[in-house]
């Protein structure tokens, strides 16, 4: 059994005389798994493929630009980083709500340019943004961020004296929150591709019991953090976000499973197209 998880000694990894930093370098894996599920996703539902490769480096850039915004208004220390720091995303900084509403906003421009409906393609993207986030919360593994409380758990983290918070600097092991939540997304994942088979989710059920799904453990893991963050009514601000989310997300989810469109047309389909009927069975066929 465990006694604790030891930390990097650095947030780099060298190949040869090339010294990479791991964050960065999570975050690329991430970012090409997630193109490739969402790529092959979409051409099982019917996509273009041109469509899909003309919007994806669009996307992943207002996504990019999105987490660091969003970082940098709630989370960002301006007197330790100052204007030089808001650009250093290799050292971490970037919110998954972020990714989320700077890639739905490209998701929806791209898709009036495009002709093609945006809900589909959120629903493809979902499964890999899920990957990305299990092999980025890494990513704060390397650079020792983003830590628990303290506690003697066999699987506690040790965080060096330079990354713990000053009323902590005695307690040397902590909660590991970026491998509960990597753990998490990957039984996510599971979960949704499994009811996506079982239920033939409707058109937009994917993105939202994603969403519903990660906000809910993400409450709990934000609560369970130290580091310095925002806080509204005594509580972080990202916990009130996921409440939010997970509520709202769970209520569009049931109504679009009760009057959602089913998937029985392309996603190029004009938008606001009747979707095509499908085939009657043969007891329909038959009059009475």
């Amino acid at each position: 059994m465990l006694s604790s998880i030891p930390s990097p000694a650095n947030g780099t990894v060298d190949l040869g005389p090339l010294p990479l930093h791991a964050y960065g370098l999570l975050l690329a894996i991430g970012v090409l798994v997630a193109t490739k599920i969402t790529d092959t996703r979409w051409q099982r539902r019917g996509g273009d493929p041109k469509v899909f490769a003309d919007c994806v480096i669009w996307i992943v850039i207002a996504g990019v630009v999105g987490a660091r915004a969003y970082h940098l208004f709630t989370g960002y220390s301006w007197d330790d980083g100052g204007l030089a720091g808001t650009v250093k995303i290799w050292e971490g900084g970037l919110s998954i709500w972020g990714v989320i509403l700077g890639g739905v906003a490209a998701i929806l421009v791209l898709a009036r340019v495009k002709h093609f409906d945006p809900l589909v393609l959120m629903d493809c993207a979902a499964p890999g943004l899920l990957v990305a986030q299990a092999i980025g919360r890494w990513g704060n593994y390397f650079n020792q961020e983003l830590f628990g409380k303290p506690t003697d758990l066999p699987w506690a983290l040790e965080i060096d004296p330079v990354h713990r918070p000053l009323e902590y600097l005695d307690r040397p092991t902590f909660h590991p929150t970026f491998l509960y939540e990597s753990l998490y997304c990957v039984l996510i994942l599971g979960v949704l591709l499994w009811a996506e088979r079982r239920f033939k989710f409707r058109v937009g059920q994917t993105t939202f019991l994603y969403l519903a799904m990660y906000t809910f453990g993400r409450f709990f893991f934000e609560n369970l953090r130290v580091d310095p963050a925002e806080k509204v009514l005594g509580m972080r601000f990202n916990a009130w976000v996921s409440a939010l989310v997970c509520v709202g997300s769970l209520i569009v989810f049931l109504a679009f499973g009760r009057k959602g469109r089913p998937y029985t047309q392309g996603p190029t389909a004009p938008a606001g197209a009747e979707p095509t009927p499908a085939p009657p069975t043969e007891a329909a066929a038959e009059p009475e």
